[in-house]
């Protein structure tokens, strides 16, 4: 095992200028609270470092995946399993590393940015071939931004900034330039916006690039049977194939959380992503088996559809309905919400409770943005009869059809009546639940973000009005301005204040009430190692290898 870091001993990045079942039942008739031991200190371990331990070249490596990946286009994907995939597949221009520091992957430095922060400079390798032989260049990396700008389907083009010109200068180096600072920029590009695809094969596939993507990576895309599996295989373009030590890389779609344990336990798979807080326990004291834990910087809430009539990207348009209207009734729904007896019944205190889309850990987190509206049901009443709306309010809420998320959503549905609210939950698969959430066919639903190293990617795509992920349909002018405003200085103090003030702006409006932060629990078998995960919630696998038996 690596070296623990306790959780607010983590580094994070600073930058330089540089369809389903209805679940109809009452509040009474679900699950009830209870009490749970106080939240103990949870310590990060992010890798299985393969140290002096003897490595097996080759082999066949299965993850059970909890759950399907979206389409596998880095422009368009909105889900974070089609980036556990991705990491082996398709590099980006920079990553993080397990403390949180922005590192150079396909870039060779970190960014260079001019005097007045609106030209950006990015060195790039020269040794690098996509899987389909085609040269890695600035050219390639020109033409996956351009695409990530333009593209009307593209949930990028709002992580980029205000972009007003990409061009390659030379083979080595890409400049962008901007119509103002914009300092998230190398955040966004250790992310999917920095994918860099195969300009051949975006050439032959067009749109359907994501059903076989063709990248630079340690492993390339083979093969997906649908609701099943997806399957890579080493790639020996790439330019340090020499220390990629699987044959095979196979993510299994497993979805119950009790079958992945299962699975795993049996050797039929290597390792399992969002182990259930039930199971993480047992699960560390079997012989066998490794636990990596790490604290998120994302958020699970629920999003209120306020104004998304016709998808994501679009106008704001109406919907007439007490909830999207009056702001009053969903800061009654916050504040119906107990999230500290949430978390400890249902989680075992393993994850902890949220009410922004800020991190503590974060170094842009502030007073503002960690303030936390009292559970209060007596005062969510008196909210509701003051709107004028009969009690209890109903409210249909979609959610992840896995049994982790109907737990809480039961529990949660306990808490909100005692707040004058009657929540239907209704379970749907969750490739539907993204689909579902990007349309705006829905008046409530629970998921969450994985998270990012900046605020910005937490923030400004959600919130902004327009913005790429904005499925609420959620406008607001002064929190358009902050966060504007807060990407364009580099002043980390400056920042998290800015920060501070948009979150204040968003508790009163509730286009997302925020619930809960998790920890990514991954369990793995010792008969490997070198498997990774980092606070962005993503599973490396890229130098994992099967070894010898201790």
């Amino acid at each position: 095992m690596s070296p623990s870091l306790p959780r607010s001993a983590r580094r994070l990045w600073l930058p330089a200028l540089a369809a389903g079942l209805v679940l109809a039942t009452t509040a009474c008739q679900a699950q009830q609270l209870q009490a749970a031991p106080d939240s103990s200190s949870r310590q990060d371990v992010t890798s299985a470092p393969i140290g002096d331990q003897t490595i097996i070249e080759g082999g066949d490596f299965v993850m059970a995946l909890s759950a399907e990946p979206d389409r596998l286009d880095p422009t368009t994907s909105s889900s974070l399993y089609t980036r556990y995939v991705m990491q082996t597949v398709c590099q980006k221009l920079y990553d993080i590393d397990a403390t949180g520091d922005i590192v150079p992957q396909l870039a060779t430095e970190l960014p260079e940015f001019s005097a007045d922060g609106l030209t950006v400079t990015i060195p790039v390798r020269s040794d690098a071939v996509f899987a389909d032989g085609t040269a890695f260049n600035a050219e390639a990396v020109a033409t996956t931004l351009e695409r990530n700008l333009a593209l009307p389907a593209s949930s990028r083009r709002s992580e980029l900034g205000p972009i007003t010109n990409v061009a390659a200068i030379d083979d080595d180096s890409v400049q962008i330039t901007y119509s103002e600072p914009f300092a998230p920029i190398t955040a966004a590009l250790a992310d999917r916006a920095g994918m860099i695809m195969s300009p051949q094969a975006l050439a032959t596939t067009g749109d359907a690039f994501g059903d076989s993507p063709v990248c630079v990576g340690p492993f390339k895309f083979v093969e997906r049977v649908p609701q099943t599996s997806i399957t890579v295989e080493r790639d020996p373009l790439y330019y340090d194939a020499g220390n990629v030590h699987l044959d095979t890389i196979t993510y299994r779609i497993m979805t119950d959380s009790n079958i992945r344990a299962a699975n795993l336990r049996s050797g039929d798979v290597q390792a399992a992503d969002s182990i259930s807080p039930q199971d993480v326990d047992a699960l560390m004291t079997e012989p066998g088996v490794g636990i990596l834990q790490v604290g998120s910087l994302g958020y699970q809430g629920i999003t209120v559809n306020i104004g998304n009539t016709d998808g994501i990207g679009t106008t704001p348009g109406t919907i007439d309905t007490p909830l999207a209207q009056d702001a009053t009734i969903r800061e009654a729904l916050s504040m119906s919400v107990d999230r500290e007896a949430l978390v400890s019944s249902v989680f075992n205190d393993w994850y902890e409770p949220a009410c922004s889309p800020v991190s503590p850990a974060s170094p842009f987190t502030s007073n503002a943005s960690e303030a936390c509206p009292a559970y209060d049901p007596e005062g969510a009443k008196a909210l509701l009869a003051a709107a004028g709306v009969e009690q209890p309010y109903a409210i249909d809420m979609l959610v992840s059809n896995n049994p982790d998320t109907l737990r809480f959503a039961q529990a949660l549905q306990a808490s909100v009546a005692d707040g004058g609210f009657e929540l239907t939950i209704s379970p749907v698969e969750y490739s539907t639940l993204l689909d579902v959430q990007t349309r705006g066919d829905f008046d409530a639903l629970q998921l969450g973000w994985s998270g990012r190293v900046d605020p910005h990617g937490n923030m400004f795509n959600f919130l902004s009005t327009g913005g790429s992920n904005n499925y609420s349909g959620y406008s607001n002018a002064n929190v358009d301005t902050l966060l504007t405003d807060a990407s364009a200085t580099t002043d980390v103090s400056d920042r998290a204040a800015l920060y501070g003030e948009a979150v204040a702006q968003v508790q009163d409006d509730n286009p997302v009430v925020y619930l809960y932060r998790q920890r990514s629990l991954t369990a793995y078998s010792t008969s490997i190692a070198g498997i990774e995960t980092f606070a962005d919630g993503v599973v490396h696998l890229s130098d994992v290898a099967f070894v010898e038996g201790q």
